[in-house]
C-alpha cells in the first residue's frame, strides 16, 4: 500500500498463498504489482518511498500495466478455483490494515472471503506476553515489505506458533489415537 490512510492511499501489490489448516500450501497464486498514478507514489510517506524505492516496488508499480479492477479479477479467479465462498480467512501480520483497504477497494474479492481474519501479529503479542521462551525463537523476518515475502514469513511464524504454543500434548495425542480407532471397529 502506499500508506495506512484509507481515504487517501492505494494497493499496490498483492500476492496470494493458499493453505490448510495444517499450513500445507495447497496453491501460490497472483503475484502482482497494481499501477498507480505517480503523483500517488510522490505523495507517499517518507517511511514508504524509502522502503518500496529500496525494494523496487516503486519502480515496478510504475512500470505496472495491471488496473486494481484487474488484480481484483485474477485474485477472485484464482481463489474460487481453490476454496467455496465465505470458507477462506484472510490471514497474515497485521492484516486487519490489508483487510480495510480490500474491503473498499476489492469488494467482490473479499465477499468471496470469509468473514474472519486470522491476524499473526496478534498471535505474536500473545506469545510475547505468555511464552517469552517461544517468541524469542521465532524465525527471524528479512522484513522486505514486498507482498509475496511477507506471507512467506507469516506462515513460517505461524507455523512457529503452532509447533512450540499450540502443541497437542502426548496425553491429548493418544485420545485422538484411542478415539479413532475405536471409531474405525
Amino acid at each position: 500500500m502506499t500508506g495506512l490512510d484509507i481515504e487517501k492511499d492505494q494497493i499496490i501489490e498483492m500476492a496470494c498463498i493458499i493453505t490448510d489448516s495444517d499450513l500445507n500450501v495447497l496453491a501460490e497464486g497472483p503475484n502482482l504489482i497494481i499501477k498507480q498514478p505517480d503523483e500517488l507514489l510522490e505523495g507517499m510517506s517518507e517511511w514508504c518511498k524509502e522502503h518500496h524505492g529500496k525494494s523496487g516496488l516503486t519502480q515496478a508499480v510504475r512500470d505496472s500495466k495491471i488496473s486494481l479492477e484487474q488484480a481484483e479479477y485474477e485474485f477472485l479467479s484464482f481463489v474460487r478455483q481453490h476454496t467455496p465462498p465465505g470458507h477462506c480467512p484472510l490471514a497474515g501480520n497485521s492484516v486487519h490494515a490489508d483487510k480495510r483497504f480490500l474491503d473498499k477497494y476489492m469488494p467482490q474479492f473479499m465477499y468471496h472471503l470469509h468473514y474472519r481474519i486470522i491476524d499473526v501479529s496478534t498471535i505474536k503479542e500473545l506469545s510475547r506476553r505468555w511464552f517469552p521462551e517461544e517468541y524469542k525463537m521465532v524465525p527471524h523476518k528479512k522484513a522486505t515489505h514486498r507482498a509475496l515475502d511477507d506471507i512467506w514469513e507469516s506462515i513460517k511464524e505461524l507455523r512457529h506458533y503452532r509447533a512450540n504454543i499450540f502443541k497437542e500434548s502426548a496425553e491429548k495425542k493418544s485420545k485422538i489415537v484411542e478415539n479413532g480407532a475405536s471409531n474405525t471397529s
